[in-house]
């Protein structure tokens, strides 16, 4: 009796076509965490990566459209836009309202610019500086590590972290010799402050240890923040 060995039948191989998942949704969702830090005050400009996180998202699903036997990921350039999207209207609309009402009443904004003199022109207070001489105004700025550490009640404000950490020797027009009153302090370090009181311009030549050039201006702060 003889064996018959009968070869089985094969079906025709199915194709699993290989998709890549989209670069633009993948990069729109790193986006995000970058954007997050943004709704930080210190940290607003990374709000800016929020925009970025919606081209790169829309980029990558219109790929995915014009390609879907190549590009998948959808889903995830969705999540990458909707979010991206929710922190820029969020981020922003929280950013209007806190520079809308965090200056006190009875203080005038000014920004430290203000008080600054070009390099060309001799290092002397400007012309707005003169103007607010003796006005309640609210300004922003960071403590210089000259100043000391731990808690201070007096300090030297700069208008920078380039100023303050990597500058070298401020010029006159770039600090601002602060006293806190009523009891306050505050710790050294890099965090911006916000300061409210009353501005004036040193009339007597005054420098301050640690700091080789004149200090023109003074405030007595009433708030910090």
């Amino acid at each position: 009796m003889s064996a018959e060995i009968q070869l089985g039948a094969y079906s025709e191989p199915v194709d699993f076509p290989y998709r890549a998942i989209s670069r633009g949704a993948i990069a729109s969702l790193f986006m995000v965490p970058l954007a997050l830090l943004g709704l930080v005050q210190a940290f607003a400009p990374l709000l800016a990566f929020s925009v970025v996180g919606v081209v790169l998202g829309v980029i990558g699903l219109r790929a995915i459209n014009r390609w879907p036997d190549e590009y998948s990921g959808q889903a995830l350039g969705l999540v990458g836009v909707v979010l991206n999207a929710l922190l820029l209207v969020g981020g922003s609309a929280n950013h209007a309202y806190v520079y809308a009402t965090e200056v006190p009443e009875g203080y005038m904004r000014v920004s430290f610019f203000d008080f600054q003199q070009p390099e060309p022109l001799p290092d002397l207070p400007s012309g707005k500086a003169i103007e607010v001489d003796g006005e309640n105004v609210f300004l922003k700025g960071y403590i210089h590590p000259s100043s000391g550490s731990g808690l201070l009640r007096r300090f030297i404000l700069v208008p920078d972290l380039g100023t303050c950490c990597f500058g070298g020797q401020p010029r006159s027009t770039d600090m601002i010799e602060v006293t806190l009153t009523k009891g306050q302090t505050v710790r050294a370090g890099l965090t911006k402050l916000k300061l409210a009181g009353k501005f004036t311009i040193n009339p007597y030549t005054q420098k301050a240890a640690d700091f080789d050039n004149q200090i023109f201006y003074q405030m007595r702060v009433d708030q910090i923040r």
